[in-house]
């Protein structure tokens, strides 16, 4: 194929190759580009810099088929950039140079180049280091491309010369528009019911170049009449949802299952929760984040939640999948309406914290034991009060290391059964401040 910006006079050939409609459909300028308004808007990062005709190097950070190619080339179109593209896939140290030399030659000619590296977080430290001397001289204008978090994947010397844009997924409006704009290139209309063509935009999944691939499948077919959404089921397989067990989406969807959680939400946690394991995840993962989520944030609120998730826990694994799976749906449930309380979570860190400041204090003697006369002679045991021997078989004595302030790490919540600790630690308190404890 042709560059899209080769103004060269060729002869066309008399006949071109099929071309895939999503190659067809690619914008010739950024105006023409669907979606990313938050980036190519006349406010918008992309939009000052090419208005102030000073463009810096680049990370497009986006799930796949939102347009980190489509724009980088077309950057390099609207700034007179020689376009070069590179994939850190298939790329070496050997090509690499060859790259740089080759831009070097152009600088020194008067022309720039735009290096496009897509997926550039498969590079290592070493490579993406190789980088950035071209990039401090202004031998090549840096764009990559990545599914990845940046800030876990890329080196920081890199990240601090680039400026970190976020692609996001196409929303059914702009899948609708980039529809719209098949239907226009082929002459025709999708022959779907209007409850078809939304579930034909649902199994994009915001990919804008699944959907043309789909949309390409579809024109092919022969049909009498529209199809509803029972029979595109039938002639299409849905698409896998974007899920990595191991990066980004891993991080994102139990971040959002636990905060829903939280939140007291059971809808949109089960809803998570099935987006994980229709991903693939494992399901001991889910139950073993579950359990922590009864400990992190309910803890005594509700003493019985961190058991009903071991017994989720301990039936999956007696049941296995899918059967299974429903106890954690039930856990689930469960903590989401559970009553909250991070207390005993905020106590267990603000003893660490004391601990760690105190270093080896010891304990008071009269709390230690004494099995031997040397010990009794130094004082082991001295004065204890053993509680059971006192009036509501509570001394009020101290515990905490001699000389040392007596800490209050535990402050209990006044919800579900830690309403009735706090009733019990409040008598405590006021009978250990009467016995001067």
């Amino acid at each position: 194929m042709a560059d899209l910006f080769d103004t060269t006079p060729d002869a066309k050939p008399e006949r071109e190759a099929p071309r895939p409609l999503a190659d067809r459909l690619r914008p010739k300028t950024l105006a023409e580009v669907i979606g990313q308004a938050q980036v190519l808007g006349p406010d918008a990062p992309l939009g000052v810099m090419l208005a102030s005709g000073a463009l810096s190097s680049l990370i497009f950070w986006g799930p796949p088929g939102v347009g980190k190619t489509t724009i980088a080339r077309l950057l390099a179109h609207e700034t007179d950039l020689h376009f070069v593209q590179v994939s850190a896939i298939f790329t070496g140290v050997a090509e690499l140079k060859k790259v740089f030399e080759e831009a070097k030659f152009r600088r020194r000619n008067g022309q720039g180049t735009l290096l496009f590296v897509d997926e550039i977080h498969r590079f290592n430290k070493a490579q993406q280091d190789g980088f950035l001397p071209h990039m401090e001289d202004g031998t090549i204008l840096l764009v990559g491309a990545t599914t990845e978090n940046p800030s876990f994947e890329l080196n920081a010397a890199l990240l601090s010369r680039s400026q970190v844009l976020v692609l996001e997924r196409l929303d059914l409006a702009d899948l609708e528009r980039l529809a719209q704009r098949a239907e226009h290139e082929m002459g025709r209309a999708l022959p779907l019911t209007g409850e078809a063509r939304e579930q034909l935009l649902e199994m994009a999944d915001g990919d804008g170049r699944a959907l043309l691939n789909l949309i390409e499948q579809i024109a092919a077919w022969k049909t009498d009449g529209k199809l509803d959404p029972t029979a595109l089921t039938a002639r299409l397989q849905k698409r896998a949802a974007q899920y990595d067990k191991s990066g980004d989406a891993h991080y994102n969807l139990i971040s959002a299952l636990h905060k829903s959680v939280r939140g007291s939400d059971p809808d949109a946690a089960l809803y998570w929760l099935t987006r994980m394991l229709n991903g693939g995840e494992d399901p001991r993962y889910l139950a073993r984040r579950i359990t922590r989520m009864a400990v992190e944030d309910i803890g005594l609120a509700d003493p019985q939640a961190q058991r009903v998730c071991l017994d989720a826990w301990e039936t999956y694994e007696r049941l296995g999948s899918p059967e299974g799976e429903l106890a954690l749906a039930q856990a689930v449930i469960y903590l989401s309406l559970a009553p909250k309380s991070n207390a005993g979570y905020a106590a267990y860190k603000n003893a660490v914290a004391a601990a760690k400041k105190t270093g080896s204090e010891p304990p008071p003697k009269h709390i230690l034991n004494a099995p031997t006369k040397l010990m009794k002679e130094q004082g082991y045991g001295e004065g204890y009060a053993y509680d059971h021997d006192a009036e509501d078989a509570f001394s009020g004595q101290n515990y905490f290391p001699d000389g040392m302030k007596r800490g209050v790490y535990y402050s209990p919540v006044e919800r579900g059964f830690e309403r009735e600790l706090k009733k019990r630690l409040d008598w405590f308190a006021e009978r250990r401040a009467r016995r001067g404890g």
